[in-house]
């Protein structure tokens, strides 16, 4: 009797201590860019954490919130190491963030091998949307061909019928040429795949677009790249010769450094994207207007996915009621994207990649002067990435 009761006991204890275990706390690693070039980028992200932690009262659920950042600075294999860190050492619940493809492609392994949860705020390489997809694996951004999938439709729309290509040579710029070239039905007279990262001077690059004859350009050029590709877009008075067509290069990040800069040739120029300032939900305006109070600019879309990102978390955490322990409830919670996101109401495919608008933007001036950009239209209506159907998942 006296064994039994020892038994029951120790059960009781165990059970005790392992509930004040999950009591405790959701450890959630993120990574960005938070040096080099690319910090800038990576700035956003963390406001925008920073801000939806503030939002939750620093908690999910009954649980506070460990929030570690780590540097990837844009190389695959810091960001793998960062990964491993925090996977290993700080044994972090999930792991989030993720600016870059090729960085993210070479960090997913460390994280799902291990069996954590692994959410991408940014980066949509196509293997992760396809073959290399995952149940633990999910996207609050988009699958890279989707954005300039748009585009596409966009120029046909508009009739254009010839185009010339410039995107740096890397996974995501790859995935962005091959986005366009998917929907558009016009030729493409010329491409070039330029050195990244580092390359700056894009003079010959333009020349050749602007010897070409093209309808229109199409580039894909994030951070510090894009800033420097429009003042020497600008200043090569291509404008009234061949219209630009972006995507992931006109935002809130570089919105403020063109009009610094006076750079008045991105006025008027349409890019597509998932989400806008101006969506009218609550979880948007709040974002947005205490984004604006806190940091002094609007946020950029690379800040508006970091944002859902926590809250996805947070959904999963208080659907298992602090279970870390439930992951097949935290994914089932996640599936169903049920959580309040700054771009409205969306779902996920079978591959954990939204199904989602997207939208035709135009740069534009708002009631104070400040450049932003306002929707236009709606180009699709719940898109699903094309590489769905290459995921084994269900």
């Amino acid at each position: 009797m006296k064994k039994i009761s020892a038994i029951i006991a120790a059960t009781l204890i165990a059970g005790i201590s392992m509930t004040a275990l999950q009591a405790k706390e959701v450890k959630v690693g993120f990574v960005t860019t938070l040096t080099t070039g690319g910090a800038v980028l990576g700035k956003a992200q963390k406001n925008a954490v920073n801000l939806a932690i503030e939002h939750m009262g620093g908690k999910m659920g009954d649980l506070d919130i460990n929030l570690i950042f780590a540097d990837d600075g844009v190389k695959p294999e810091t960001g793998k190491q960062a990964t491993d860190k925090l996977v290993k050492q700080d044994n972090v619940d999930f792991v989030a963030g993720y600016i870059w493809s090729h960085v993210l492609l070479a960090s997913r392994k460390s994280v799902l091998d291990a069996g954590k949860f692994l959410i991408s705020a940014n980066a949509g390489p196509s293997p992760i949307a396809g073959k290399l997809c995952h149940e633990n694996f999910f996207s609050t951004s988009w699958q890279n061909d989707q954005t300039p999938m748009a585009m596409g439709e966009v120029l046909n729309q508009q009739g254009v019928k010839s185009l010339y290509i410039m995107s740096p040579n890397y996974a995501a710029g790859k995935n962005m040429v091959a986005g366009v070239e998917r929907t558009f039905k016009g030729k493409v007279l010329g491409k070039d795949f330029t050195k990244w990262p580092g390359q700056l001077d894009f003079s010959a690059e333009l020349a050749k677009a602007k010897a070409s004859g093209a309808d229109g350009l199409f580039v894909f050029y994030p951070g510090k790249a894009g800033g420097a590709f429009i003042k020497q877009y600008q200043q090569a008075g291509m404008k009234d010769v061949m219209p630009l067509y972006t995507v992931f290069t006109v935002d809130g990040i570089s919105l403020p450094k063109f009009q610094a800069g006076n750079l008045e040739g991105v006025m008027g120029s349409r890019v597509t994207q998932h989400w806008d300032p101006t969506l009218d939900n609550a979880q948007n305006k709040r974002f947005v207007a205490d984004y604006k109070t806190k940091y002094g600019n609007y946020p950029a879309f690379y800040a508006a996915q970091a944002y859902d990102s926590m809250f996805l978390i947070k959904s999963a955490v208080e659907a298992v009621g602090g279970d870390l322990t439930n992951m097949d409830g935290m994914r089932t919670a996640m599936k169903s994207a049920n959580y309040e996101s700054v771009r409205g109401k969306y779902t996920y495919g079978n591959n954990h990649m939204p199904i989602q608008n997207f939208y035709l933007r135009e740069v534009v001036k708002d009631s104070e002067g400040a450049w932003t950009t306002k929707i236009v239209k709606t180009v699709f209506e719940n898109h699903q990435d094309p590489y769905a159907k290459d995921c084994p998942l269900k």
